[in-house]
């Protein structure tokens, strides 16, 4: 009996999580019909469905002809087929322009139906955060990556508001893929609420929960900590896992431990060929899903 009543509340979990998926999928079929724009969070369920998780770093640009737009450019024509998103970084924002040559590259992404993110690790004041944010929303990027170690009150939340009322994205980073990350993701905190000692991706992860971030940023290379903050974090929060390939993150381990995207740069754009780099990971990725 004890065991009918489990196998009944399974059958009953599995059921709801399919009417949530199914309405989840609805909710963006309605929107698309209507012409209005998905928000960045939908967007980002719809590719991952339809090409797989792989989000393209376009960070280093091999040397060649032509300048380095046109490189950047012909690089995401290369690999759009098998990615879901594009990320960009200060790499090429500081030396094509916010609103001249990166504009250019966002609006290709778009037209390619990809959305974009800026890797900006926003951690200044509110007003200044918020300017920034603003900036980058202008430019045409879908979502912004935040450090919430600047807190909620006259830090985030007017970045939070701003996206918002845009239908963008914020993703917080919770902990990153360097080497030196303990050093600062990984130091011990007190709780004010329970008075205790908690590493700082912990409370970087519970509050990516409570002020509803669009995903979390954790390392390919710790394993553990994607285990960790997907326990959690759960469905809630997707993470978003860089340093896969060039830094030595493994795509099987941090997929099994609960990344849901996987942020890959070097590996693909250094390639050989970029394209067939970018098709291996994406298949790869799409065996483990």
């Amino acid at each position: 009996m004890v065991h009918d009543y489990r196998r009944s509340a399974v059958s009953l979990m599995m059921k709801l999580h399919r009417e949530k998926r199914r309405k989840s999928l609805i909710s963006a079929e309605r929107l698309r019909r209507s012409g209005l724009a998905l928000s960045f969070r939908l967007k980002m369920e719809e590719n991952g469905k339809d090409k797989g998780p792989i989000v393209l770093a376009l960070d280093r640009i091999p040397e060649g002809s032509g300048d380095l737009l046109s490189r950047s450019i012909a690089i995401l024509e290369k690999v759009h087929p098998y990615v879901c998103a594009l990320k960009l970084n200060r790499h090429l924002v500081l030396p094509l322009g916010l609103f001249s040559g990166i504009r250019r590259i966002v609006d290709k992404a778009h037209n390619l139906g990809l959305p974009v993110i800026m890797d900006c690790k926003i951690n200044d004041v509110g007003y200044t955060n918020r300017v920034i944010a603003e900036n980058y929303f202008n430019a045409g990027f879908d979502a912004v990556i935040a450090n919430p170690f600047v807190g909620w009150e006259e830090g985030l939340q007017p970045v939070f508001e701003t996206a918002r009322r845009l239908d963008k994205g914020v993703i917080l980073l919770v902990y990153m893929s360097h080497k030196a990350a303990s050093e600062g993701y990984g130091q011990k905190v007190l709780d004010r609420e329970t008075n205790k000692l908690k590493p700082q991706y912990v409370v970087f992860a519970e509050k990516a929960l409570a002020w509803k971030a669009d995903g979390a940023v954790v390392g390919a290379t710790y394993p553990s900590k994607i285990r960790e903050v997907h326990e959690i974090l759960g469905a809630k929060v997707p993470i978003y896992s860089p340093g896969i390939g060039a830094q030595g993150g493994d795509l099987k381990a941090a997929s099994e431990a609960g990344s849901k995207y996987f942020i890959i740069g070097r590996s693909i754009t250094l390639a050989d060929n970029p394209a067939e780099a970018a098709k291996a990971f994406r298949e790869a990725a799409k065996r483990l899903m």
